[in-house]
């Protein structure tokens, strides 16, 4: 376990939850990662944004665990995390992917209750003659992930299977199952991919409300409107490298970010300012 400076750089107060120091990663001749610094404070909602192949996922992956950074190191909570994905969930942190990824054949009520068994004890023989220890704690994960679907607006989904939910409802879905693990911090990766504008407003009311939990909440996007309005600090990649830190304010109006986008000229510019005031 190592110790880590929770004092921000910038003089912000807040304690760090997440510090990526210098992470890099490299597939072969390909360095995917560059170097990259990266912060995320108790309690805010930290914002990934960057165009396509800017190293976004694969930054995401190095955070929690499926990837071993080639060089660099990650801590969560005071400690540096191992590249194990089942220690870093029972660390405190949770993930949705870009990629729906339920148990099609599942009940929404049972794919919730998946992700609680992380945080269950009884061992494999209590379990399979069903014991006194195994029951009780299958009684209290059946009401805990039914406590999640009521509170990501899914409580009427109990008893229907994940394949046959709407879109928008997967998504939710997604997320009550990575709440069921108890995390410090959330990440969301394009949780609003492929919604309509309603399902996205839903999206982001239901961050916010996991947001007043206590959780920390790190969002990788492509709407760019959707992150301006939900994010406290936003880090935009641009081919692996950290581009701009700063309030949502400031990064849409840096000038360099609008040319990672969409180009160059000041016509570039002002249409991208006219869509996110839109």
């Amino acid at each position: 376990m190592t110790a880590v400076d929770t004092a921000p750089a910038d003089g912000r107060t807040g304690e760090a939850m997440l510090v990526a120091e210098d992470v890099t990663m490299r597939f072969g001749g390909l360095t995917a990662v560059d170097s990259v610094n990266f912060r995320v404070n108790r309690g805010e909602i930290m914002g990934l944004i960057g165009p396509n192949g800017a190293g976004k996922t694969t930054f995401f992956n190095c955070l929690t665990g499926l990837y071993l950074p080639t060089s660099g190191r990650v801590v969560f909570d005071g400690a540096v995390l191992p590249p194990k994905p089942r220690k870093v969930v029972l660390a405190g942190m949770a993930r949705t992917f870009q990629n729906i990824r339920l148990f099609g054949n599942m009940t929404a009520l049972e794919n919730v209750m998946v992700g609680r068994y992380c945080r269950t004890s009884a061992g494999p023989f209590t379990s399979i003659i069903r014991g006194p220890k195994f029951r009780r704690e299958e009684a209290a994960t059946r009401q805990r992930a039914q406590e999640l679907l009521d509170f990501v607006g899914l409580g009427h989904t109990t008893d229907s299977l994940a394949r046959n939910l709407p879109y928008g409802d997967q998504r939710r879905l997604e997320i009550a199952r990575a709440l069921a693990t108890d995390p410090k911090l959330l990440l969301l990766d394009e949780p609003t991919a492929g919604m309509n504008p309603q399902e996205t407003r839903q999206a982001e009311e239901l961050i916010f409300k996991i947001r007043d939990l206590g959780l920390a909440i790190v969002v990788i996007e492509h709407d760019m409107r959707f992150i301006f309005t939900l994010c406290d600090r936003v880090l935009c990649l641009v081919q692996g490298k950290a581009l701009i830190e700063g309030t949502p304010a400031e990064v849409q109006s840096d000038p360099r970010v609008i040319e990672a986008y969409i180009g160059t000229g000041p016509d570039d510019a002002s249409e991208l300012e006219k869509e996110l005031e839109s």
